[in-house]
């Protein structure tokens, strides 16, 4: 009979795609994990992996089985949390995915509450850019992650629980620094930095702005927000920032300004996502309940 041990050997194979990494994934020797892998195998009378000693590949059937397997494991998980939550509420481990440009900001606040609140929530985080975090979900490698939308979240819960504006960030010798509110056309002859493709800020900032891609006023210049704000403070031109990251940005120092961005709102949103068949939906609208009272405390809302 297949057994979900034999099911988990197999899933680490096709994450580690190693068969000693994989065993050190879950904690057994090799040999045994290779037994059970082989086990499987005789059991469904296929193959599901090719090894040698130089690589390990997942046979074209081997990928449907192992996407079974995933489902079954992830049904198996959901029990187990179904239970857990009637017994006593975020008590059980819980992964967590978040973007770079909400975590460094978002987690010094509303950690400290979950911590207070549910003292035994085994919290693992992930810091990931927003189109890993949500694969990562959809195969349920992470419980559930913190996104800024607008983004695809197809397929998925999207429990939003937050929005900001941007601010532009410019050098306290511009010309703007001095400014109540900038508007888009104001920003036309600034050299405005953003960050590289793939960061969904640099998307909502170029929407915030009624900018498109192709424009010509904005350059691709970082791969991090705190190095932006190290460029702008450098005199190496403008940025856009979220308002949730003024606090750190103000309390360095640093010879720049913060001036609202005009243009209508909100220009992001924060939300929770997770698989629709997640069994602990129940415990995130509690994390989402204490996120927006730590956040509302820390006066950050827009």
């Amino acid at each position: 009979m297949i057994s979900l041990k034999q099911l988990n050997y197999a899933l680490a194979v096709e994450q580690t795609r190693h068969f000693k990494k994989a065993a050190e994934l879950c904690h057994v020797s090799q040999s045994a994990l290779s037994t059970g892998v082989q086990e499987l195998e005789n059991q469904l009378g296929c193959q599901i992996f090719e090894r040698d000693n130089k690589q390990v590949l997942v046979t074209p059937l081997g990928t449907k089985l192992l996407r079974k397997a995933r489902e079954i494991k992830l049904h198996v998980d959901d029990m187990g949390l179904m239970a857990a939550g009637e017994s006593a509420p975020l008590t059980f481990p819980m992964s967590m995915g978040v973007i770079p440009t909400i975590g460094p900001y978002l987690l010094p606040i509303v950690l400290p509450a979950i911590k207070q609140e549910y003292p035994q929530l085994k919290l693992k985080l992930v810091e990931e850019q927003s189109h890993r975090i949500v694969e990562m979900v959809r195969s349920g490698e992470l419980d559930c992650a913190i996104l800024a939308l607008p983004y695809d979240t197809q397929g998925l819960h999207a429990f939003e629980f937050w929005q900001e504006d941007f601010y532009l960030l410019t050098h306290e010798s511009s010309s703007l620094a001095s400014s109540k509110g900038v508007t888009t056309e104001a920003m036309d002859n600034i050299e405005l930095l953003l960050l590289k493709d793939g960061h969904c800020l640099k998307d909502h900032a170029l929407a915030a702005c009624k900018l498109s891609n192709s424009s010509d006023h904005y350059s691709l210049s970082a791969t991090s927000l705190p190095t932006l704000v190290q460029m702008v403070a450098g005199e190496l031109g403008a940025t856009l920032i979220p308002k949730i990251a003024l606090e750190q940005v103000n309390q360095q120092g640093l010879p720049v300004r913060t001036i609202p961005v005009v243009e209508p709102g909100p220009h992001r949103r924060f939300a929770f996502v997770c698989r629709l068949n997640y069994a602990g939906v129940d415990s995130i609208q509690q994390l989402m309940k204490l996120c927006r009272q730590a956040l509302s405390a820390g006066g950050t809302y827009p």
